[in-house]
């Protein structure tokens, strides 16, 4: 595996449970990007395409596709609840080896019952409610979790090194999604009892893999939040610095990075779930066919996530984030387009896939490494489960405004995905306002550009 170089850790002294020496960085750092990458290959299974053509095999429609994406959104409501939690208990790892440990554990109910439909035990409505109440009982948890483990890396990783090790660490989560989806696809439609059955064998086998990722976490430095709040809260104190004591509802810059993460994730979860049920359900393609386009994505995703991780380094996350959430906004605008006759399935789908999969890698790294620069050092957990809390709701909205207008007589797909692009393009209006000390100006970015190629077309002097 690729070295990463750690530069000198920046955890204050004073915390002597988080400060730690280089080669123990380095070491949990390789641990995460191992977890992280075996824990890839779980999520893929249990979400997006694999389990959207499992639903549909079993005669799901446009509600149970949507539902897909808004219980997770909704999950993440109780990220409030579980930072409070994690907060409270003595050991990072130890919280999140429980938490995601029964949440992987679950999935083997739906395995269990794929096997049961098989035999004629359970029919076919009763296997999608299964598999939706583990679906909804694993984000849950997975929430519950998610502010520990975010406030976990960001204790561990360098402030300085976030862009370039986040992006390492999600662009080998992207190969093995990459490769999961299509060896995943091809397991469920080559089963010899069929896609169902199929999909059945790939979650148990997601399972020892989610399993084997929480493995990795054993290597990783523990941290004690007990012990981390007390060193902040005692440098706070100490500091003169009247923004280290400021409260959320008082931080106006934070406030106005919450306003664009909710307007945000409700423009883009109105047509974000549909669009692989539009390619299976609208344009009738093979599930290999959308297996192939996700991996096109997964494929744009490995390429340009470490270029994006590099940048935001170099200029900071804020500017990564308004290019990337300019291009992404329009891409709903080409799916109008979009139908099944070759130039589209040869052409201009694979092109809209490498696109999404090319912004979706900056904006998924910049919109985490932003929260961790704008959340004060006290009290990070609360302001990540706030921040995650607010794009659920707003996620959940959107993915259910989005399912009732597709089912609305005469609005459909396409005029759903015009007035997600309307939506993408206002929301970034507050970002224009989000202050990180890192990072530099659109203008100061085109004035530099602009001066660079001024002197490229100078002519050049020579002395004779």
């Amino acid at each position: 595996m690729t070295a990463l170089r750690i530069e000198a850790n920046p955890i204050p002294a004073q915390s002597k449970d988080v400060a730690c020496d280089r080669p123990t960085v380095r070491s949990s750092l390789r641990a995460s990007t191992l977890d992280g990458t075996f824990s890839a290959v779980f999520e893929n299974v249990v979400r997006g395409v694999l389990i959207s053509n499992f639903l549909l095999g079993l005669g799901a429609g446009a509600f149970e596709i949507g539902m897909l994406t808004s219980i997770p959104m909704m999950a993440h409501l109780l990220q409030p609840f579980g930072a409070y939690l994690s907060e409270r208990t003595t050991s990072r790892h130890r919280y999140c080896l429980y938490i995601y440990g029964v949440s992987r554990l679950l999935w083997l109910l739906p395995a269990a019952g794929i096997f049961a439909f098989s035999h004629g035990l359970l029919d076919a409505h009763q296997l999608s409610l299964l598999a939706l109440v583990v679906l909804a009982i694993s984000n849950a948890l997975d929430s519950i979790g998610c502010a520990s483990w975010v406030s976990w890396m960001a204790v561990l990783v360098p402030a300085k090194i976030r862009g370039r090790y986040f992006s390492f660490r999600r662009s080998l989560s992207g190969l093995a999604a990459l490769l999961t989806i299509p060896a995943g696809g091809w397991l469920v439609s080559k089963w010899m009892g069929g896609e169902v059955e199929g999909y059945g064998v790939a979650l148990i086998i997601a399972v020892i893999i989610g399993l084997i990722s929480l493995g990795f976490q054993f290597r990783m430095r523990d941290v004690n939040p007990q012990e981390e709040a007390a060193a902040h809260a005692a440098i706070a104190q100490q500091s003169e610095n009247p923004s280290a004591k400021t409260s959320l509802l008082k931080d106006r810059n934070f406030l106005t990075l919450l306003l664009f993460l909710g307007l945000w994730t409700f423009g883009l979860n109105l047509s974000a779930p549909f669009f692989n049920f539009y390619l299976l359900d609208a344009l009738k393609l093979n599930v290999q066919w959308v297996t192939f386009y996700s991996s096109a994505v997964y494929g744009a995703y490995f390429l340009a996530i470490v270029l994006w991780g590099r940048l935001a380094d170099r200029i900071g996350n804020r500017p990564v984030l308004l290019i990337n959430c300019l291009l992404t906004a329009s891409i709903p605008l080409v799916w109008i387009y979009t139908d099944s006759t070759l130039l589209s399935i040869w052409l201009i789908l694979p092109l809209l896939h490498l696109v999404k999969g090319g912004t979706l890698a900056a904006v998924e790294l910049c919109l985490g490494n932003i929260q961790m620069e704008l959340a004060p050092k006290a009290g990070q957990s609360g302001y990540f489960a706030i921040a995650a809390a607010v794009m659920g709701i707003t996620g959940a909205l959107g993915t259910t405004a989005g399912s009732f207008l597709a089912e609305l007589p005469g609005f459909g797909l396409s005029a759903l995905f015009l007035l997600s692009a309307i939506v993408r393009l206002l929301s970034l209006t507050p970002l224009f306002f989000v202050k990180e000390a890192r990072s530099h100006s659109i203008r100061q970015l085109l004035t530099t550009q602009g001066q660079r190629f001024a002197q490229i077309g100078q002519p050049v002097r020579v002395k004779v």
